[in-house]
């Protein structure tokens, strides 16, 4: 979407991802990301107008509406709260639908903050029920997306250790990053193809972590993003944002490069004025939860040419200090808190233009993408940010 007025992010927080955070509740790990995001930018829960959360579905957790309950220690009580639930891109979507408060003038602050706490249910348990009329997967995300990878494949003619480089990639990134669940700098391409095959052709080593853990981000309108910047402090202006949808199941329905994505990706680079992604975005987080949907959503988000994303991948263009970085934060694969890991990847493009990325920083990222996906890959959510203010 194209906007009239303008909005910047002007903080993030997240925290510590873990496989089991037994020492707090919902309310007191999201706090402890909405309360990093706030320092960051430099305000308080009092001057937020609006909150916007979004998490997973509630069998994640095992807990429903768990945000009602927790409406006081979020504080928002008192404020507008609106939940936004699109299943795996909850977190993207959940930073649009509170950059769209701003763009439209509704709000001069808006708080998002998105979590999951997995260790208090099981997704797998979670993904595989039978939902009405339609047949259960029964092996959760992974049994369900082999099926597209090994389409890729066989449509690509990659060769199989291609997913095992991403998955070294971006494990190495993830050992940069001290938030990131797993770390593992000395992972390389042969210990991946090594490790147990899970679902054919998706190894152990290139699946995603369950994780728990809470992301925020703090939007301002243009008036406050510019006394932030006049402070001395970097913000990351939002240039663009798209979300798309598909359904599940329809004839001749592509689910190697699906439409919704790639009229997302579309409509998102109109609204941005780019014409040449791979050369005028400097860094990109996208969501990976399975290695092989790098150079799928290279494809997708048209990075690549179809069937050639993998050729990036295997050239090491997608390492940080390669033509097209991508997750340089580790990405799905080194974190995955699945309600917060869409917002993670907007979170972590804004971090990128503003400098702020630490060891994982790309030099010079003056454009990052954040992208995420959900349900069947039906859901896409993404944004386009810049260190640079929008020009009408």
């Amino acid at each position: 979407m194209a906007h009239n007025n303008r909005a910047a992010v002007l903080g993030t927080g997240q925290t510590h991802y873990v496989a089991k955070r037994h020492d707090v509740t919902m309310a007191g790990m999201c706090r402890e990301a909405i309360d990093a995001a706030l320092a960051d930018a430099k305000v308080s829960i009092d001057d937020i107008d609006a909150i916007v959360i979004g998490k997973a579905p509630d069998l994640f957790e095992g807990t429903m509406m768990p945000e009602l309950a927790m409406a006081e220690a979020l504080g928002a009580v008192g404020k507008r709260l609106i939940r936004v639930h699109t299943a795996g891109s909850v977190g993207g979507s959940t930073a649009n639908v509170a950059a769209s408060l701003v763009f439209a003038g509704v709000h001069r602050r808006v708080l998002a903050v998105a979590w999951e706490k997995q260790s208090e249910s099981n997704a797998m348990w979670a993904l595989s029920i039978p939902v009405p009329f339609t047949k259960p997967v029964g092996a959760g995300a992974g049994g369900f997306f082999a099926p597209h990878v090994r389409a890729y494949i066989r449509q690509s003619g990659a060769p199989e250790h291609i997913g095992a480089m991403v998955a070294a990639k971006d494990r190495r990134n993830g050992a940069l990053n001290p938030l990131a669940h797993l770390h593992q700098p000395d992972i390389t391409t042969e210990s991946v193809m090594a490790s147990q095959m899970l679902w054919d052709p998706i190894r152990y080593d290139e699946t995603c972590p369950s994780s728990d853990g809470a992301c925020a981000v703090v939007i301002g309108d243009e008036q406050i993003a510019d006394d932030t910047v006049a402070q001395g402090a970097p913000v990351a202006w939002i240039h663009a944002t798209a979300m798309r949808t598909e359904p599940l199941a329809f004839a001749h329905r592509n689910v190697v490069s699906p439409q919704a994505g790639r009229d997302a990706a579309a409509a998102l680079w109109k609204a941005g004025g780019i014409d040449n992604p791979v050369e005028e975005i400097d860094a990109a987080e996208i969501y990976v939860p399975f290695s092989w949907f790098e150079p799928m959503w290279l494809e997708n988000l048209g990075f690549a040419p179809e069937n050639q994303g993998w050729k990036l991948t295997e050239a090491g263009e997608t390492e940080i200090a390669g033509r097209i970085p991508l997750n340089a934060s580790g990405g799905v694969l080194s974190s995955n808190p699945i309600g917060a890991s869409g917002m993670i990847r907007f979170a972590e493009a804004a971090i990128q233009v503003m400098g702020k990325a630490g060891a994982h920083q790309v030099p010079d990222a003056r454009k990052a993408l954040g992208h995420a996906y959900g349900g069947g890959s039906q859901y896409f959510s993404m944004w386009l940010v810049g260190a640079d203010k929008p020009q009408h």
